[in-house]
């Protein structure tokens, strides 16, 4: 069967027709994909980058808690230092404690001797027995400051390590309580053995006639 010249002609067209319809079809598809892929590249990245400033923020110390860290360490220490100071005064001007036992010991004498006793035994029991309990109650003031200074002063060698020294004015209170529980240690057991001051003496005094 012979094909004429037109029929040919029309079989051509037909053909480049269809190859032009494949070819926008390709390009529709192509236009499609590419912001899909894109979006997706730029959800990639996104996520890179919050994962990149998370992991730095886990990294970078925090000034705000390392502050309230090393003030809240600051605060215990500074206040047993002052504690520490402060018995360590109470032991040396006495304190009302020491002032209401020896009262005590004072009435409980005064109740001994009111059937009548001897000299002796009247400086023992009035005089005698509220000395030594006056000085006793120093005595632990004085021991407590001593050892809440000394804890003070010992706490950041035995506890957890920390980046920042304990502050010098901590130490020097600390030094200062351990001191004053040192001196009223000393005076308290001086006045508790009569070592400063001896009891009075029952003998009467030797009059000239």
């Amino acid at each position: 069967m012979k094909t004429t010249p037109s029929q040919t002609t029309s079989a051509v067209d037909d053909d480049r027709e269809e190859t032009s319809a494949a070819d926008e079809s390709a390009a529709a598809d192509l236009t499609k994909k590419e912001p899909a892929e894109g979006a997706s590249d730029d959800h990639a990245s996104d996520d890179a980058v919050g994962h990149a400033a998370a992991d730095g923020d886990d990294l970078e110390p925090d000034p705000y808690a390392e502050a309230e860290a090393a003030a809240s360490a600051g605060v215990g220490g500074g206040a047993g230092a002052v504690v520490a100071a402060g018995l360590g005064v109470v032991s040396l001007t006495g304190a009302w404690t020491g002032r209401v036992a020896a009262e005590r010991e004072t009435l409980i004498g005064q109740i001994k001797t009111s059937g009548g006793g001897s000299a002796a035994q009247q400086i023992s029991e009035i005089y005698a027995d509220a000395w030594h309990t006056t000085a006793l109650v120093n005595g632990l003031f004085a021991l407590v400051a001593l050892l809440v200074g000394a804890f003070v002063l010992l706490r950041p060698a035995f506890g957890a390590p920390s980046d920042r020294p304990q502050p010098g004015w901590i130490r020097a209170v600390a030094l200062a309580g351990i001191a004053l529980g040192v001196l009223g240690v000393l005076i308290s057991v001086g006045m508790y053995f009569d070592l400063f001051v001896s009891l009075p003496s029952a003998g009467a005094p030797a009059t000239g006639g």
